[in-house]
């Protein structure tokens, strides 16, 4: 074979390899990804475990359900789940995992407003959006006056939630005295503690009793018995389902009969199996959503919940309901490539009708909805009334 012909194979190949590497992508912007990558950092172990558990339910179901439609332009929503196992240390870690590794163009996420907080800072550095489905501090989204650019959430704030709590105390339960049980180791708690204290007392109540627990602790009953000595009409325990459960048990075990009151905190199967459906009776909380509503839109959420999971979804599984629909509607406007853009969109959240009401995100990123207050009876949780804003 002459040197002349061996010139011309050897430029065709090199065309030939070209031509390839540019079909593959080589000197080409890269193909954009076929689906869109959604974090969810939530509490699937650990003590809220049952929380952030029925959080990704939810929010898995929202996207089987969009996917199955078409997903958002042709693109298929992808959940990548990270568990912060109940820790804010860990809350930060799963935050910085799904940031830099999978990079997602949003989070869900987390529950409580101790993983919020420790969190939160790794999202706005790296400038995307976190929706939190309950995490009620008001320090989740303002902190020293400003409010922080990239963190909003669906459910409403402690001061409101306290303040519904101290009002049903009050008016419905004819409370005039009252004890305060907190967990000294949950900003939620300790919020939630202080704005019932101060509508209370300014609604003409007095705090008879104020005692403190730890996260984990399992014997309540030398405080329960300083409780029991100063006779409130109520007390106020506003905690997370494991130590609230066994909180209700030796209370009732003590003797001590008078009402007890919670928040949000308290919505869990896991609360009647520690507790016990006779120690719940003549206990309330405060809630986002009652799961016996007659809101056709609350009934559809329930029925298809129970039908995909087998049980009846909690109010943390609403509240991630809807967090995510705030996520998915922004990217829709916003187009799902740019994490500010998608921001902004969720910023400008309005009139969006979710399983726990409609929600319009003020110039804070904090929805204005409205309470229930739950009843426990049968070891069932049941629709006591509705509380305005």
């Amino acid at each position: 074979m002459s040197k002349k012909w061996l010139t011309l194979v050897a430029l065709a190949l090199v065309v030939t390899m070209v031509a390839v590497l540019a079909g593959c992508g080589g000197g080409s912007a890269p193909a954009k990804p076929a689906t869109i990558k959604i974090g969810a950092n939530f509490e699937m172990t650990g003590g809220q475990a049952t929380f952030g558990q029925s959080s990704v339910n939810a929010v898995k179901l929202l996207f089987k359900q969009i996917n199955a439609a078409g997903g958002i332009n042709g693109k298929q929503l992808e959940l990548v789940v990270a568990d912060n196992k109940s820790e804010p240390a860990e809350a930060a870690n799963a935050m910085t995992k799904l940031l830099t590794q999978d990079k997602v163009v949003a989070v869900v996420g987390p529950v409580t407003s101790s993983d919020v907080l420790a969190a939160s800072p790794i999202a706005m550095d790296k400038k995307v959006a976190v929706v939190s489905n309950s995490a009620t501090n008001p320090k989740v989204t303002v902190e020293n006056g400003k409010v922080k650019e990239f963190v909003f959430r669906a459910c409403f704030l402690d001061p409101f939630q306290g303040t519904v709590a101290a009002n049903f105390a009050t008016k419905s339960l004819k409370a005039k005295t009252a004890a305060v049980y907190v967990d000294m180791s949950s900003d939620y708690a300790k919020g939630l503690a202080q704005f019932f204290e101060e509508a209370f007392t300014k609604a003409g109540g007095k705090i008879v009793a104020k005692e403190a627990y730890q996260q984990k602790d399992t014997d309540f009953r030398a405080a329960l018995t300083k409780i029991k000595a100063a006779n409130p009409d109520v007390i106020f325990n506003p905690g997370y389902y494991q130590e609230v459960g066994m909180f209700v048990k030796q209370a009732r075990e003590l003797g001590i009969t008078v009402p007890l009151l919670g928040g949000d905190g308290w919505d869990s199967p896991k609360v009647v199996e520690i507790a016990g459906a006779q120690a719940l009776e003549n206990t309330f909380f405060v809630n986002h959503y009652a799961a016996d509503s007659k809101d056709p839109d609350t009934i559809k959420f329930v029925e298809t919940y129970k039908k995909e999971y087998g049980q009846t979804p909690d109010a943390l599984a609403a509240l991630a309901w809807d967090a995510a629909l705030m996520v998915v509607e922004a990217i829709k406007k916003a187009g799902p490539d740019d994490p500010v853009k998608i921001k902004d969109a969720i910023a400008q959240t309005k009139n969006l009708k979710g399983v726990t009401g409609v929600i319009t995100l003020n110039a804070n990123h904090d929805p204005v909805k409205s309470a229930v207050i739950i009843a426990m009876k049968n070891g069932k949780m049941v629709f006591q009334e509705t509380v305005n804003p």
